[in-house]
């Protein structure tokens, strides 16, 4: 079942639109677009959880819990349809993400879906691997690989975004401080 990341309420957030980047940080305002999800779903039997949280002024989102590829599972993640950013009409031409993360040493995943994308199976992904010093990983839509295809991604048409653990037993803890989008 899908559970709401965080429950707070709040007003429109704070994404900030630069000339080179348009950077969406884990905040209070923007916390409740963002949802928990697990192969739970779908009769699968990996658990954990998302929480918001500190490291000195710096807020955070952290993805935590047991992935098992047991009963055709194998999946956590935090999801957001960035209904609170409008990056359709930006009047960029975006292509790339850059992530502001820190985890346990373990590879992680960014799903993205786009409006051509019709099933939750279909989706482009490229992966991540994390130590336990916060550092920025680049990730250029070039490098992202579409499940069933060869389309490339159009980083102008993302319709939602995952951090994803995912497709092995492990536990999983990675931590994202702010995601930016470039052009």
């Amino acid at each position: 079942m899908y559970k709401l990341l965080f429950s707070l309420l709040i007003f429109y957030s704070s994404v900030v639109f630069s000339k080179d980047q348009i950077n969406i940080p884990f905040t209070e305002e923007n916390a409740r677009y963002w949802q928990y999800i697990s192969d739970q779903t779908m009769g699968g039997v990996s658990d954990g959880q998302a929480i918001l949280d500190k490291d000195g002024d710096m807020i955070f989102a952290r993805l935590t819990g047991n992935v098992s590829t047991a009963n055709n599972g194998g999946f956590i993640q935090i999801r957001t349809n960035f209904s609170f950013v409008d990056l359709i009409n930006t009047n960029k031409d975006l292509k790339g993400v850059l992530l502001n993360t820190k985890g346990n040493g373990e590879t992680y995943h960014i799903f993205i879906r786009t409006s051509e994308d019709r099933s939750y199976r279909d989706f482009y992904s490229a992966t991540f691997t994390t130590n336990d010093n916060w550092e920025i990983v680049d990730l250029p839509f070039s490098k992202f690989k579409h499940r069933y295809s060869n389309r490339s991604l159009d980083g102008n048409d993302i319709r939602t975004f995952g951090i994803v653990a995912y497709g092995r037993n492990f536990y999983s803890d990675v931590s994202v401080s702010e995601i930016s989008f470039y052009d």
